[in-house]
């Protein structure tokens, strides 16, 4: 007996509800199709001081107001969340994350301090430890990890300079993160490109803080 034969054998109801059946699965399948579900956006959590809070700056102006204008360009679906402190130091940046963590949920996590510990004098050994353990803590969120590095001016010297520097690459390292080795790289000492202060970057310079993140963040987003 073919299975059309078999159809018209069977009861009313049960011919009712093989009809029903294929029809559920036939909606369904142009459902998946029509509506495909949508990628939830990254979520890209922005952990800094003055550097990254916009010091000095008019609203929108800062490096992380224009990644999140990149982002929408380059049509990549991210939202940005910027918990910036100016004056931070990586003991208020590890006391934070915690709870930054649970609130935001982010998918990425960009861990830009450290100068104020070194403007401060601070251990490096002791600086370090706290940008391990944050690290660490967002890598064990499900979070991934970019590790932003700053240097020492030279007068600090030699020894407190260099291990001041390398700890941002070892950090990166430990937990499988990104790793931008300096912030200022672009603009460096051209004191033009900096505040009144000469610490802090003016706006014209902040595009050129984003070109040296980007490389090592879009790689991240992927």
């Amino acid at each position: 007996m073919t299975e059309q034969m078999a159809f018209w054998f069977q009861s009313p109801v049960q011919r009712a509800l093989r009809r029903l059946a294929a029809w559920l699965l036939a909606t369904l399948a142009v459902l998946a199709t029509a509506n495909p579900v949508a990628a939830k956006p990254a979520q890209i959590l922005v952990v800094g001081d003055s550097l990254s809070a916009g010091y000095g700056l008019s609203a929108g102006e800062g490096w992380v107001d224009l990644l999140t204008k990149k982002l929408a360009r380059e049509k990549i679906a991210a939202q940005v969340i910027n918990a910036s402190i100016s004056g931070d130091t990586t003991a208020g940046g590890l006391a934070r994350l915690p709870a930054l963590l649970v609130k935001h949920k982010p998918t990425l996590v960009v861990i830009e301090l450290g100068g104020n510990d070194g403007l401060r004098g601070s251990p490096v050994a002791a600086a370090k430890a706290n940008l391990l353990k944050m690290a660490e803590l967002a890598k064990a969120s499900g979070a991934k990890v970019l590790v932003v590095g700053m240097r020492m001016p030279p007068n600090f010297g030699p020894s407190y300079t260099t291990q001041f520097e390398a700890m941002y690459a070892e950090v990166a390292k430990a937990v499988g993160g990104g790793l931008v080795p300096f912030f200022l790289d672009r603009i460096g000492t051209d004191l033009s490109k900096f505040q009144a202060d000469k610490i802090h970057p003016t706006a014209a310079a902040q595009p050129e803080l984003l070109d040296t993140v980007w490389p090592a963040l879009a790689k991240l987003l992927k």
